[in-house]
């Protein structure tokens, strides 16, 4: 008999969209949710191994101290647990054992510091991308348009083409280590989602269609399995027609664009537990 597919989400210290993603994975069809503190996590009171999705959702964690997701990424290189692992440590055998990974905003900033995605090493050690301010100069809340790299491995996107979701960020550009990184990531098809116009012509660097300035228009980047995504624009944002910034004026179908990201997490784990 099947495994129950488990969810994870991941709050505390300044998360602020855990019941959102926590609503998105239940409507992806996933057998159980639980929010949890990284505090259980590291008191050992939760096991991240009890489950198959971990979902790092967006928010201002630590503040933002030192940079978005700095300080939480030595939180989970360095803090250990009561059996003495860092949270790293799990993640990384969270990831050699099959499962899955979602960082949306604050959680894709999380990734990408942590060297998750894209990890061009495949040992997910060095860190080849950074996020950092908008080229704006100020916090962007509204909503893009996406073109999805077919051709990617992810998991996440299988079967979509363009989406249209809500961006609410202030350091959302993507600056990759140098040309020949970049060149790299894109060779392996590891971004995932770049910004587009309405008719889906990606990559797109105009503002504010790029609403942050994010190089050749990286939206999110996946890490060569394919089961590790990171993204800027809150796909848990867009869960049902009211979501749409326009549905009092136009037909929008009953289902938020956002829910087919989880519903294929939630797929392709049923075909492997």
């Amino acid at each position: 008999m099947a495994e129950k597919i488990r969810a994870i989400v991941l709050t505390g210290n300044g998360i602020n969209c855990e019941m959102e993603m926590a609503q998105a994975c239940k409507l992806g069809g996933a057998d159980l949710v639980d929010i949890v503190h990284i505090a259980k996590l590291l008191s050992g009171e939760k096991k991240l191994s009890d489950y198959h999705l971990l979902n790092l959702p967006g928010g201002f964690v630590d503040g933002d101290d030192l940079g978005s997701a700095k300080a939480n990424a030595a939180r989970f290189r360095f803090a250990k647990t009561t059996q003495n692992v860092s949270l790293f440590s799990q993640v990384r055998d969270f990831i050699r054992d099959g499962k899955l990974i979602l960082g949306i905003c604050n959680g894709f900033q999380l990734l990408v510091k942590l060297g998750l995605v894209p990890s061009l090493s495949n040992d997910y050690s060095s860190q080849d991308v950074t996020l950092t301010h908008n080229d704006s100069g100020r916090f962007e809340d509204r909503w893009v348009y996406l073109k999805i790299n077919r051709e990617s491995p992810c998991v996440f996107t299988r079967g979509l083409e363009q989406l249209y979701l809500p961006v609410r960020h202030g350091e959302g550009k993507i600056v990759v280590k140098n040309a020949a990184v970049l060149a790299e990531i894109k060779r392996r098809n590891l971004v995932v989602a770049r910004y587009s116009d309405s008719n889906g012509h990606a990559p797109c660097g105009d503002y504010p269609l790029n609403p942050n300035g994010s190089e050749d228009a990286i939206a999110g980047l996946c890490d060569a399995t394919g089961r590790v995504f990171g993204m800027m624009p809150h796909a848990e944002a867009y869960l049902h027609y009211t979501n749409h910034p326009r549905w009092t004026r136009e037909k929008i179908p009953a289902e938020g664009q956002g829910v087919a990201i989880f519903r294929n997490a939630v797929s392709y784990l049923r075909d492997r537990f």
